[in-house]
């Protein structure tokens, strides 16, 4: 049981340190995608081939001991493919419901956007709700249940953009980008004989996932930052260059997000500066700039920041 922001930090800690057996650098990436996991969000990972998206997604699963499915989304796959069926046994003369790879803790949906937009929308109530329902029958899934999604980006060939109420799903979109040149010398010396992925045993299991998250949803969050955080998303609402703004599930995302963030920085409580450094990543899926704005060269990432830069900032407290 978890009851101290030193304790806290070291058990997530020791998870970083399995993750980084297999992944060379990406810290900010392994941390983002930590915080999710704490609040029980799903995670989008965007990124060009070769770039480690399922490398990491796999180290995220194999050092946590809960049961992994990984889904690979290509345009022929179906709804049933993902959800499970329900199939006539003739020796029992009953229908019985054989379960799909969605009944499991963590998931690894690779190149999402390869499928076609049905069965992309087939994850939106499991994502949401937590359950599936087949042939009228609500069947729920285990927790914690985190959906970690990999797609390459929208302009290479063979992609169908994402949904946006599954964007929206989704508590983080990240990117990795590439390694250093350090970063880069380092994967080839420690990889060029034994591949990539060594098999990582699980350092925490299930129930500490679940005291972690409720711990940190403990950490302070003072008016005037909850008041900040509010601002923001109400910013990209009335933004001219933003066609849609950020939803109120964005807004408890950022907040969740934010407890997590101070947390891992061995805090009780948020400061702005937790709060600006995830907004990109929380809030940019959720937006849609106007087509003049991406005519004149703005990108949601360009507007965030823009936004963010003329919010006040509140004092820090305490």
């Amino acid at each position: 049981m978890v009851t101290t922001v030193n304790e806290f930090k070291n058990v997530v800690e020791k998870i970083k340190d399995n993750i980084q057996k297999v992944i060379v650098g990406k810290s900010e990436s392994i941390d983002l995608i930590l915080i999710s996991l704490l609040c029980k969000g799903h995670v989008l990972i965007e990124d060009v081939p070769g770039s480690g998206k399922t490398t990491l997604a796999r180290a995220v699963s194999d050092s946590l001991d809960c049961t992994f499915g990984r889904i690979q989304f290509t345009p022929d796959l179906m709804p049933s493919d993902v959800l499970g069926v329900n199939w006539f046994n003739q020796k029992s003369s009953e229908f019985e419901f054989q379960s799909g790879p969605i009944f499991n803790q963590i998931i690894l949906a690779d190149e999402i956007n390869r499928a076609t937009p049905r069965t992309q929308s087939a994850l939106l109530e499991s994502m949401q709700e937590f359950q599936v329902t087949v042939d009228g029958e609500t069947r729920i899934l285990p927790s914690p249940f985190i959906v970690m999604a990999t797609q390459n980006p929208l302009d290479m060939e063979g992609t169908f953009p994402l949904p946006e109420a599954q964007l929206d799903r989704f508590l983080m979109k990240i990117s990795l980008g590439y390694p250093t040149e350090q970063e880069e010398t380092d994967i080839i010396l420690r990889f060029h004989k034994d591949g990539d992925l060594k098999n990582l045993d699980p350092v925490i299991d299930s129930e500490t996932i679940e005291n972690l998250g409720h711990f940190s949803s403990t950490v302070k969050v003072t008016e005037n930052i909850r008041d900040y955080i509010i601002a923001i998303v109400r910013s990209t609402r009335e933004n001219e260059k933003l066609l849609i703004g950020a939803s109120p599930r964005g807004s408890l995302g950022l907040f969740k997000c934010s407890q997590a963030k101070a947390a891992l920085q061995g805090r009780g409580y948020v400061i702005p500066d937790d709060v600006k450094s995830l907004t990109n990543v929380v809030l940019s899926h959720r937006i849609i700039p106007t087509s003049n704005a991406r005519l004149r060269g703005f990108d949601s990432k360009d507007i965030l920041e823009e936004i963010v830069s003329e919010v006040p900032v509140p004092m820090e407290t305490k």
